[in-house]
């Protein structure tokens, strides 16, 4: 299993999942508290969405991942 904090294969995201992850989590907490310009915002919104995709992205090629050891978890959740 290769860590996240590697170059990026084509595809994969440049940024790791941790650091998209915190960074999200800032520009989260950033809007919640207002006092912000609407310029201000809506690029801190553009920023949030490119960082939930590439969020998105690591945890779909985790579970491919998974999903390649197991086919079968799928099958057998409840």
């Amino acid at each position: 299993m290769t860590d996240n904090t590697s170059n990026p294969t084509p595809g994969e995201p440049e940024i790791t999942y941790e650091a998209a992850r915190d960074e999200l989590v800032g520009i989260v907490n950033r809007l919640e508290s207002g006092g912000i310009s609407l310029a201000e915002t809506m690029t801190l919104w553009e920023r949030g969405e490119k960082l939930a995709d590439i969020c998105q992205s690591w945890l779909d090629g985790a579970r491919a991942r998974i999903n390649t050891v197991r086919p079968d978890t799928e099958t057998s959740q409840p």
